[in-house]
Formats: C-alpha cells, structure tokens, sequence
C-alpha cells in the first residue's frame, strides 16, 4: 500500500489525473442525483413538451460544465484561461454559425411565447399546413397535400404567422360574382337557401351576405359564414359547388370577361 501512495508522491502527474478521475465519477453520480428530481419536476410542469426536453439537456450541460470546471481547479488548471479562451473560441463560432444561432434563439422565443403549438393549424408565406413540431432551430410542417416543410424559426419569428387554430370557431369566406342585370335581393335569398341546406354551417354567428365591390363586368358578392374548425374546408367547397348550382337554376348569371375582336 505503502509502495502505490509513493509511486503516486513521486509521479505528481498521475495523481492529479487520479484526482481528476475521482472528482469526475463523483461529479456525474451527483448529477444523476440532481437530474432526477429536475426530471420530475419538469414532467409536472404545465410547459409544452419541446420546452421540458429543451430545459433538461440545457440545465444537464451546464451541471456536467460544472463538474468538470471543479475537476480542473483541483488539479491546479488555472480556469480564468480556460473561460477566455472559450469566449474567444463562442466569439469566433457565433460569427460563423449566425444563422444557426438566430435559429436557436428564434425557437426559444417560439417555445416560449407560444404563438402557435403543435397540431395548430398555420399560414406561413405560401405554406399552410399542421404543425408536427417545434424543434429548436426549424418548424416542421405538414401541408394539405401531406407534405413536410421545414421553416427555419428566424424566419418565424421574423413574419407574419397566421394561426388558423385559435377558438373553436372558423369563419369561412366565399367571393363570387353576378351580373349588373341580377337583382341582388335575389341573390342574397339564393344564396341564403343554400346556406340554410348545410347543417354544418351554424347560425350563430349569423351568415352574411354582403355586396362587396363593383366590378368592370358584374357585382361582387361576399358571403361570411361560421363552422367548427374540423369543418373549415367542407363549408368552403360546399358553397363554391352549391352556390354555382343554385345560380344556374335560378338563371343568375356569373359573368366574365368578353373580348371583342374587330376584324
């Protein structure tokens, strides 16, 4: 015994790498230990999921740095050296990776503020689509033609994002055009008719039908109505198809732009 604390006197090297080691397996069982109460206090928390997962590797990294730190300085590593050059070298990588960075940062300002969550429904740019995740540099998507689009957070937190998600409610619009010669009181009931037919499309709030712009060729009419958010895109459709029929039975005309060709 007495032959291996001399061989460790006189190796001064070996003993603080020994030193290190111990502090080491020490350092990672005591965070083990912390990280375990950590967990289940994140997992009670009423914070989305992506946030949880994100705080727990944040607060784990910056224990382990810790330990480690602690390591060095009982060995005599002089740590002021070592916290510079790791700013100097964060400097140096924060300018290669600003992008990556502006990412980072933008996902933590989404988890946060929670502007949309995972299952809303959004309009981004040319995108709209669910969302499947937030992650902590890009946002994926899902379109309507089951497509997955990755968005780079900047640019999320950077435009305009419509959340198509929030309330139970969804007000639905349609846009359609009559001629100057239909009369509108008609046309409002036509449509009115159509409306009623559709139980899907709910009476409170009440539909709308409202004449919106005089065009060159005919009357534009604006028709508001009101339905749960599942059923968005069934009362679009339906009274796209349904309003177009009713029309042509009702010898309403939908004009169009003619060209006249003189010869």
């Amino acid at each position: 015994m007495n032959q291996i604390f001399d061989f460790f006197k006189d190796h001064a090297f070996l003993s603080k790498l020994l030193i290190f080691l111990i502090i080491i397996a020490v350092g990672v069982i005591a965070v083990k230990l912390i990280l375990i109460p950590v967990k289940k206090i994140l997992l009670k928390a009423k914070i989305d999921h992506t946030v949880k997962t994100f705080t727990f590797s944040f607060v784990k990294i910056a224990l382990y740095t810790i330990v480690v730190l602690i390591a060095l300085t009982n060995v005599g590593v002089e740590i002021n050296s070592i916290i510079t050059a790791i700013g100097a070298a964060t400097v140096a990588a924060s300018l290669a990776l600003q992008n990556t960075l502006s990412n980072f940062v933008s996902g933590v300002i989404l988890l946060m503020t929670k502007p949309f969550t995972a299952g809303d429904l959004i309009e981004f740019g040319s995108f709209e689509g669910y969302v499947e995740s937030i992650r902590i540099f890009f946002t994926t998507i899902r379109t309507f033609d089951n497509k997955m689009v990755k968005i780079p957070n900047s640019k999320l937190t950077a435009d305009s994002v419509v959340n198509c998600s929030i309330g139970e409610l969804r007000r639905v619009k349609n846009v359609f055009s009559v001629s100057y010669d239909d009369n509108i009181t008609k046309v409002r009931s036509v449509i009115l008719d159509v409306v009623s037919k559709n139980d899907l499309i709910l009476t409170d709030p009440e539909p709308k039908v409202y004449v919106s712009n005089h065009l060159d060729s005919g009357i534009e009419i604006t028709v508001f109505t009101w339905g749960k958010q599942e059923n968005y895109f069934s009362i679009l459709f339906y009274m796209e198809e349904q309003v177009k029929n009713a029309f042509d039975k009702n010898n309403i005309n939908i004009p169009y732009p003619h060209v006249v060709v003189k010869k």
